[in-house]
């Protein structure tokens, strides 16, 4: 199978052009007429997940973060960017980011299914209107009220966390909740004027997560790959099922700095 091939099947399912316009998706090194008999599927492009694509004699990396984001100037060995873009061409690997594509299209719905939220709906739109939406993140409301204490303990249950920054009064009641996986710094206004009690998100500073007391809104920070970790095994199951047929291995990726 061609790495056109497997492009096509992720497209279908995630479609590259919806991808927001500050973003860089879809192929970003390699051929697209390349044999695939094996892929790595990370959240990151990092050094290390490119070494154990080439130890693993992958032929395709797929990753949710972009390697490329701004212009390159220049590629080369002193560069940490450039270096990474060397090893994958030099071994022969193609990569493909899905980035905000994912996050549209399948990351919010994920997220909301794990973390047991009903009936929720699109956080942010960014396509279409009321049923057909699509956007970023998932707000909805629990069955019952909670606390903020109590559904603490329910987010680190949901994706195995060990811990989580809580900005917010833990006796707080909690109904309605959003949720934006990744970075949530832009997502805070938003929650607030969809009437969320608690958002759950990554990145959020101390400042940050000040005024969102302020605001009446409070916040979950379980970091940028605490939620969006996700990715990785969604997307191997994906794959899988459209593959079940063809003889192409698909690993999954752990980032190895994070300890669960």
């Amino acid at each position: 199978m061609k790495v056109k091939e497997i492009y096509s099947i992720l497209d279908e399912e995630y479609h590259f052009s919806s991808a927001l316009s500050w973003d860089n998706v879809g192929l970003l090194l390699g051929d697209m007429e390349k044999d695939v008999k094996k892929i790595v599927i990370s959240l990151d492009a990092t050094s290390e997940v490119i070494n154990k694509s080439i130890d693993e004699d992958c032929n395709l990396l797929i990753t949710h973060h972009p390697l490329l984001f701004s212009p390159v100037n220049k590629i080369t060995c002193d560069d940490y960017i450039g270096n990474r873009i060397i090893k994958i061409l030099s071994n022969n690997i193609s990569y493909i980011a899905m980035h905000t594509n994912y996050d549209q299209y399948g990351m919010g719905k994920l997220a909301a299914k794990i973390l047991g939220l009903p009936n929720s709906d699109v956080l942010e739109i960014t396509h279409g209107e009321l049923d057909e939406a699509i956007g970023i993140g998932e707000v909805g409301d629990l069955k019952e009220t909670t606390t903020l204490g109590e559904y603490t303990e329910v987010v680190k249950k949901a994706f195995h966390l060990p811990s989580l920054t809580v900005f917010g009064d833990k006796n707080k009641p909690v109904k309605r909740v959003a949720i934006s996986p990744g970075s949530g710094k832009s997502m805070v206004d938003v929650a607030v004027e969809k009437g969320a009690d608690l958002l759950i998100t990554g990145d959020i500073g101390h400042h940050d997560g000040l005024d969102s007391i302020e605001k009446e809104l409070s916040v979950i920070d379980a970091g940028h790959y605490g939620i969006e970790k996700i990715f990785m095994e969604d997307v191997k199951g994906y794959l899988e099922t459209k593959l079940q047929d063809v003889k192409v291995e698909i690993i999954s990726s752990e980032a190895p700095f994070h300890i669960e």
